[in-house]
């Protein structure tokens, strides 16, 4: 269940005449969510109905898929989790990366495949660890699929939500984190117009990651009139919802009650009481455009732009301090109380004898004098059997009638002078993206690395906070590059050239007869220790390994001189 939580596709309304963020997925427990007033339509109903609006486009039936079918070869689908409005969404699996995906599928007849389409490949090149990645976007055999980032060990927001309102460290963490997400998102030109708490993860560390963006809406067909005003009132809902355990609007929706009917928007402070004030203020400052008032004469906040400026604004809220329970009292042993097991007569410690503790031994003048006079003696002993030992030795080096010059004989002399053999490129047969967590950075672009040409690359994307990959639990043992040689070979080296100095490295070899390795544990040959590198990385074996994979994995990444951290990798050669 908490598989499917995470993976199924936040497939709610958001159309009609309330706020985009007020409306509720309808979804029944198989998976399978309908809109709320089909009445069991056939999805063939050219007059199918869209959350109470009339919809003119023909819509053909979902795929008809079962698990265990194949797409292209390599996702096997697993687990249906949405049926509606014919598109499908599962869980899946890459058998070629050996990790869990998702998978939206729809055919390519569909009056909105075209746009989900171009969604999903314009999501796919903002690369930002924000939101869940779009893996792949293909139309094949009359299918249109669209493979993304699955997050099993992620925790919606709506079951977040549902075991009552945040604290106001939490509630400040999710407002700033989605606002500056979705501005960047807006500043590359994307949206995501249903931005619910279905739509939203948290991480174990407490990192929140955004999924559907531009995709959600396009499979919705659901219209980009106001994207900003949208996204930004979407935002100001999950904050009240945090803050107060309802949803700011009359209907119930998302798990939380409503508001109640005829008071209108009302600060979330005067829902519940504790509620932080300025996190309230700015909840309604978000809200200002569907009707609230903005606290104290602030002017609304109408773009995620203005909202992230103005949570950075505020004072920041520290977590609340860990309480710690006091230790339980020292409990003295039996041995220690003086009873050896057993009850004392004595209870009283005046009552006990105090034993006057014995000296020390040789602390009187005599022992002292004693000690030195030892210790002269040993020292004495030392220096003169390590003088003999050493003059014994040079007698025997010399020999009777031996000058102290020795001359080297010829083999020395034809050795020194036979140059050292010079390891050469090895042919290299491909390469691929080190995910050792199942999830992929710049994956199209590994092949950069091993095209010959300096001026390609592979490139990490710049990470806020923290030189390991920001910290993010999907990034924890960092990324890289595996090359394959195509077969086993002897490797006498390598030769890298960074992207940019100062990436912590280590370069390690996959045992011969491996197949398909991807995680660290498959990599037990080292040829690299663990080393900063410069620009760039080259070291020779003195004896070659045999193998068929090299792993150059990098676990931090240098400063990029702006507060962010960034790295990669512009070419590889692997010696022989």
């Amino acid at each position: 269940m908490a598989e499917r939580s995470t993976a199924a596709v936040d497939v709610a309304d958001n159309s009609g005449d309330k706020p985009l963020a007020a409306k509720a997925d309808e979804a029944t427990t198989d998976g399978t969510a309908e809109a709320e007033d089909t009445k069991g339509a056939s999805p063939e109903n050219t007059e199918n109905t869209d959350g109470g609006q009339k919809r003119s486009e023909t819509v053909p039936a979902s795929p008809d898929l079962h698990s265990g079918d194949k797409l292209a070869g390599r996702y096997r689908l697993e687990e249906c989790v949405t049926r509606l409005d014919g598109f499908s969404s599962w869980r899946a699996v890459d058998e070629k990366l050996r990790r869990a995906v998702g998978v939206h599928l729809l055919p390519a007849d569909h009056p909105r495949a075209r746009s989900v389409l171009a969604a999903a490949r314009s999501s796919a090149l903002l690369g930002d660890p924000r939101f869940v990645q779009v893996l792949d976007a293909v139309e094949e055999n009359d299918l249109v699929y669209v493979v993304h980032e699955w997050l099993p060990d992620a925790t919606e927001l709506t079951a977040v939500l549902a075991a009552g309102p945040m604290e106001a460290h939490d509630a400040y963490q999710l407002v700033s984190q989605l606002s500056q997400a979705m501005a960047a998102a807006h500043r590359e030109g994307l949206s995501h117009l249903r931005l619910t708490p279905g739509a939203v993860l948290r991480s174990s560390t407490g990192q929140y990651r955004i999924r559907g963006l531009a995709v959600n809406a396009a499979l919705r067909g659901i219209p980009a009139e106001h994207p900003l005003r949208t996204d930004t009132e979407a935002i100001g809902a999950l904050l009240y919802a945090a803050l107060t355990h309802r949803w700011p609007y009359g209907d119930d929706a998302h798990g939380l009650a409503g508001l109640p009917k005829g008071l209108g928007l009302i600060a979330p402070d005067q829902v519940r009481a504790g509620v932080h004030r300025g996190l309230s203020e700015i909840a309604m400052r978000a809200l200002a455009n569907d009707g609230a008032t903005a606290s104290r004469q602030e002017p609304p906040c109408t773009t995620p732009d203005e909202l992230a400026k103005a949570v950075a604004a505020m004072p920041r809220i520290l977590p609340p301090e860990p309480t710690f329970t006091a230790p339980p009292a020292y409990q003295r042993t039996t041995y220690q109380q003086g009873t050896y097991g057993r009850p004392s007569s004595h209870p009283s410690p005046a009552a006990q004898p105090v034993m006057a503790a014995p000296p020390a031994p040789l602390q009187s003048r005599t022992g002292r004098v004693l000690k030195w006079t030892v210790s002269a003696l040993l020292i004495a002993a030392l220096g003169l059997g390590s003088w003999q030992l050493a003059e014994a030795l040079l007698d025997r080096a010399k020999g009777p009638d031996d000058t102290g010059v020795t001359e080297p004989n010829e083999d020395d002399k034809n050795k020194d002078d036979k140059p050292a053999p010079s390891a050469e490129p090895l042919d290299i047969a491909g390469a691929t993206e080190f995910m050792p967590d199942g999830s992929g950075i710049k994956q199209r672009d590994a092949a950069n690395t091993v095209d010959g040409d300096r001026g390609t690359r592979w490139v990490t994307p710049r990470y806020k906070g923290f030189a390991n990959f920001g910290n993010l639990p999907q990034r924890k043992q960092g990324s890289g590059i595996i090359v394959d040689l195509g077969k086993v070979r002897d490797v006498s080296g390598v030769d890298v050239s960074m992207y940019r100095s100062g990436q912590t490295t280590t370069v390690s070899a996959a045992p011969p007869d491996a197949t398909s390795p991807s995680t660290t544990a498959d990599f037990d040959q080292q040829i690299v220790k663990r080393t900063v590198a410069g620009s760039t990385l080259k070291e020779t074996l003195d004896k070659p390994v045999r193998t068929r994979y090299v792993l150059i994995h990098i676990t931090e990444l240098p400063s990029d001189g702006t507060g962010g951290y960034r790295g990669g990798i512009t070419d590889i050669s692997v010696l022989g």
